[in-house]
């Protein structure tokens, strides 16, 4: 973690710089959905999906810097779903990031708006992304929006709500997972490696290992929802057991929801075997994603 940790702050600072650039000022009118929008964007946060974009292309090889649109893009994707999951008719939280939510400081109209410019955001973001040899514009748009779409994010959120309050089996859960999580984070991942011109069988092995990276990260957080408290969550701890969520933890236990993380994460590991390219970044990242605590 030692040799880990200067590298996702160096990466944490490109891109929080990029999105300055990129987004419009706070004082652009209407000046308060702009302020809207930079409040949650720029509430800190652990910026996984923009770092695995970044460090995806440098594994094939590339300068990260082909992929700072993509990497923003996908934050910009996963922000605006944040702001509408802590509103009160999805998941009703005060806090996210360790700050009051969004819908809390502007109200919910606003909050509402301000996830909707960031989606239409991150389309202008990433269709940014310079074309290479095998990749063009609209490859990078149909990979972000389909990972948003009613199928993955948005269908995933929906399966999530109808599941509350009911007994599910694994294979279930796991496609919620699939949909929810780990599409996005599979995504932010892709279109590194497709900003670094990936051929088809390095495209694939990155699109595995983010697959079952993104179960792992969401099994390990409802793991955390359980065991760490709020102020280290940076969100209400135990929210998922008062709303009667569909969560490893509750289907396997603390202990069989551990064991299926280390499993994710080996999987994950184990994709990264047949990549043409440096995993080095990478595994560290997987690794470092199963033994946080916050």
């Amino acid at each position: 973690m030692s040799e880990l940790k200067p590298y996702l702050t160096d990466l944490i600072a490109e891109v929080d710089a990029a999105l300055d650039r990129y987004l419009p000022a706070e004082n652009t009118t209407p000046e308060t959905i702009h302020k809207a929008m930079r409040y949650s964007i720029f509430a800190g946060g652990k910026r996984l999906r923009p770092v695995l974009c970044l460090a995806a292309a440098e594994a094939l090889g590339a300068d990260r810097s082909v992929a700072i649109h993509a990497a923003c893009a996908v934050e910009s994707m996963h922000t605006y779903s944040l702001i509408h999951d802590d509103l009160p008719a999805m998941d009703d939280d005060d806090l996210r990031r360790g700050r009051p939510t969004n819908h809390k400081v502007f109200g919910d109209a606003i909050a509402i708006l301000a996830g909707d410019a960031l989606l239409n955001e991150s389309f202008v973001m990433v269709s940014r992304t310079a074309k290479t040899a095998r990749y063009h514009g609209l490859d990078f748009v149909r990979e972000l929006a389909t990972a948003g779409n009613s199928q993955h994010l948005i269908g995933g959120q929906v399966m999530d709500i109808e599941a509350e309050g009911k007994q599910i089996t694994r294979e279930e859960l796991a496609h919620i997972h699939d949909t929810k999580t780990a599409a996005l984070l599979t995504t932010s991942i892709a279109l590194g490696a497709m900003a670094a011109d990936a051929s088809p069988i390095q495209l694939s092995c990155l699109t595995r290992f983010g697959r079952a990276l993104g179960h792992a990260f969401q099994v390990i957080d409802d793991i955390l929802d359980v065991t760490a408290d709020t102020a280290t969550l940076g969100k209400t701890a135990g929210k998922d057991l008062v709303a009667e969520k569909s969560t490893y933890p509750a289907l396997l236990g603390l202990d069989g929801a551990k064991a299926e993380a280390q499993r994710l994460t080996g999987e994950a590991l184990h994709a990264l075997d047949e990549l043409d390219g440096d995993a080095t970044r990478l595994r560290q990242i997987a690794d470092y994603l199963l033994k946080r605590e916050y």
